[in-house]
């Protein structure tokens, strides 16, 4: 060990290595425990601080955390913590805050105000047993109020995104709660550290002053000069180094004011990212290029340091513990309970309620940063540091499995807000269909299919159109992909043509780490009558479709239809192999809806093998039943070949619209090249095997109710 850190930079780099990897290798058990990557970078500084590492190898943290070393990390961790303060302010986008209505305000203002007055009354019991002496009351009781409001927006967001939640009613009101609890914490918290640097109250006043002019002076004239520049930047010349090196040396110089005024660096650098405008792309464009850098670089080294102060050893027999609890109590009750109890007030279900408040109760993150400018304010003394550490680790790691059972997936699904409002459609249940686009390509031909499934006099329909977007690691990330009007791209190509055909589609969009799951939640949260999804492959994978379409046809309690398109404009023909098997029938059902909706003619073609038993009765009876009312537009094709996979090529080749087929019913389209359109479809509540199941000249079972119709 000596030998690798023989230099002050050898040792930093080795440092920075060790964090680095402990955060990641910790970092990729809590995903797979369902925990945000935040809960294992806390984690992994506490291990390298002396509650693990100083315990169980002292000399080996000795040796690879030294005291000479430790001015160089705290310079680290603050130019850290800088940069994400200002990518906290370029995330709180104060249109969040617009048409919330009085309920979010009710609500934001109690989980304030709530948590404040109970960390100010914890103080009675906390600041003669836990705090030094020298340290003002009433400096005591600010702090606690405000450690005790602060909600973590970035790991609130995070969570948000991976349970599916920010298009949601809950997740928008966490949204609205979250930023005006971190800005008022926050406003209070400088407040509190003014008092405590001044040296006096007339000090203190003087302090609070500049800090409004302060505040004044970036809204009146560095606001607007940043719309220019942004403006600049979206419609001529982009995000250049210069603006890069502009931008950055205005949040230095705005963290360098407020630390001068005597607020805190963190201050400035949150302000300007604040007032950043959210229109134009550039707060976009900055996040892109300096998160990883900050999240991945630079952030660890801070939770590295704040683990290093965190000492588990210092909570010494019951008293302590008991004290420790009694802060969670207080944090969770005031958090939790204010938050619920306020927004049942407002009309939302317990189980909504309950919901908001578990995510107002998370902290994490945004709680260490303010912990640590406490203890180096000498507000709050290393034993009381370690017990609030433990409590936003507590309350962050509970935040998760909480709200996966106090508001499952299911009403998940329920809760999501489509992008455009929901007009109630009288009378029978409208016939819905949910399509699903994970590309753009994949969107073209469905607004063709979703025009003739929905044509028939009289009929109501919904239609809707699901994107889901993959994770991504960074929160600002998160936010935009869920901010992002239908989805983006993915979803214009169907948009556009959907528009052209006279059809209102809603689009609806949200992260999803589980896309099959979530496509079969949200099918059943809007009575989905059929699933269309688009494969963007030119062939099957053997046997069937693979993934996400694989997981949604075995798993989907509807029915389900997959859409190879090959240039689909118009439902004039359609050809459906029928063996008889269910997920035939599925399709001949389907087909019944396209000849009724957009008056397709419809061939039903059915293969014998030489030799065997032809069945044309069984075919014909089959058919009589399901399209009593064919009138000329359905015919039955009896052919003899060899192979049923060529048979039905063969008859594809002359200018059918649409080939329509079973998934389950062998006719190997799977790895064939269908010369038009095809609709592979599955019969509705029937889970599908890995190995495709049927017999293509197999008996025909019982014919099921037209459950397509």
């Amino acid at each position: 060990m000596q030998a690798l850190t023989h230099n002050a930079l050898s040792l930093l780099i080795v440092q920075w290595v060790v964090i680095i990897g402990l955060s990641r290798l910790i970092g990729r058990g809590a995903r797979w425990l369902g925990q945000p990557l935040v809960i294992a970078e806390v984690l992994a500084g506490i291990l390298l601080g002396p509650s693990l590492l100083g315990w169980v190898a002292p000399e080996v943290m000795g040796t690879l955390f030294p005291a000479s070393s430790m001015p160089v990390l705290t310079m680290l961790s603050q130019v850290g913590l800088i940069l994400f303060m200002f990518l906290i302010g370029l995330e709180l986008d104060p249109r969040v805050l617009r048409g919330q209505g009085r309920a979010s305000l009710f609500i934001s203002h109690t989980s304030i105000l709530v948590p404040f007055a109970l960390g100010a009354l914890a103080a009675l019991v906390l600041h003669p047993r836990v705090s030094e002496p020298s340290v003002p009351f009433f400096s005591f009781v600010l702090f606690m109020g405000a450690a005790m409001s602060v909600t973590a927006f970035a790991v609130l967001a995070r969570i948000l995104s991976e349970h599916g939640l920010l298009r949601s009613k809950v997740g928008m009101l966490a949204l609205t709660c979250a930023a005006v609890d971190d800005v008022t914490a926050w406003c209070l918290l400088a407040f509190v550290v003014s008092l405590v640097r001044a040296s006096d109250l007339m000090h203190a006043a003087y302090t609070t002053l500049f800090a409004l002019l302060y505040v004044g002076f970036m809204l009146g004239l560095v606001r607007p000069f940043l719309a220019r520049l942004g403006a600049r930047v979206a419609n001529k010349e982009g995000l250049t180094q210069n603006v890069v090196a502009l931008t950055l040396m205005m949040l230095l110089a705005s963290a360098w004011a407020t630390e001068r005024i005597g607020i805190h660096a963190l201050f400035g650098a949150f302000l300007f990212g604040l007032i950043i405008p959210k229109e134009g792309g550039l707060a976009e464009a900055l996040a892109e290029k300096l998160e990883d850098v900050v999240v991945v670089l630079l952030l660890p080294v801070f939770f590295a340091y704040s683990g290093l102060r965190t000492q588990v050893g210092l909570l010494e027999g019951a008293s302590d513990w008991a004290l420790c609890g009694l802060i969670l109590l207080v944090a969770c009750v005031g958090k939790f309970g204010g938050t619920a109890v306020a927004a049942r007030l407002t009309g939302m279900r317990w189980r909504e309620a309950g919901a908001l408040g578990v995510l107002l109760n998370t902290r994490g993150l945004i709680e260490l940063i303010v912990l640590n400018i406490g203890l180096d304010l000498g507000v709050i003394s290393p034993k009381l540091f370690t017990m609030l550490v433990v409590m936003a680790m507590v309350t962050a790691l509970m935040t998760s499995p909480l709200l996966r059972w106090m508001y499952p997936p299911e009403e998940v699904a329920r809760d999501r807000v489509p992008l455009e409002p929901l007009v109630p459609t009288a009378g029978q249940s409208p016939f819905t269909v949910l399509m699903c686009v994970s590309e753009g390509q994949t969107g073209a031909g469905m607004p063709t299919l979703g025009r003739a499934l929905t044509g028939a006099p009289g009929e109501s329909f919904q239609l809707y159109a699901l994107h889901l977007v993959p994770p991504a690691g960074r929160a600002s990330a998160h936010l935009r992909s869920e901010q992002a009007r239908g989805g983006g791209d993915a979803l214009v190509p169907l948009v556009e043509r959907a528009g052209g055909l006279g059809l209102r589609v809603r689009p609806l969009s949200f992260v999803s780490a589980e896309p099959a799951l979530d496509i079969c939640r949200t099918a059943e949260a809007k009575q989905a009558d059929l699933i269309l999804l688009g494969w963007h492959k030119p062939l099957f994978s053997r046997p069937l479709p693979g993934g996400t379409v694989h997981e949604v046809m075995r798993a989907a309690g509807t029915g389900v239809a997959v859409l190879v398109d090959r240039g689909l404009e118009r439902v004039r023909r359609v050809l459906v192999p029928f063996s008889g098997g269910p997920d035939d029938q599925a399709a001949l059902a389907l087909a019944r809806r396209l000849m009724r909706s957009s008056g397709a003619e419809v061939t039903v073609l059915r293969v014998t093998v030489p030799g065997g038993e032809p069945g044309p009765s069984r075919s014909r009876a089959m058919v009589d039943e399901l399209f009593p009312e064919r009138s000329g537009r359905v015919r039955v094709q009896e052919v003899v070949h060899a192979s049923a996979e060529e048979a039905v090529l063969a008859e594809a080749r002359r200018g059918y619209d649409l080939l329509v087929v079973g998934v389950g019913s062998g006719w190997g389209l799977e790895d064939g090249e269908p010369p038009t359109s095809l609709l592979v479809v599955r019969h509705p509540g029937r889970a599908i095997a890995t190995e495709p199941a049927g017999d293509a000249h197999g008996a025909a079972p019982e014919l099921p109710a037209d459950t397509a119709a």
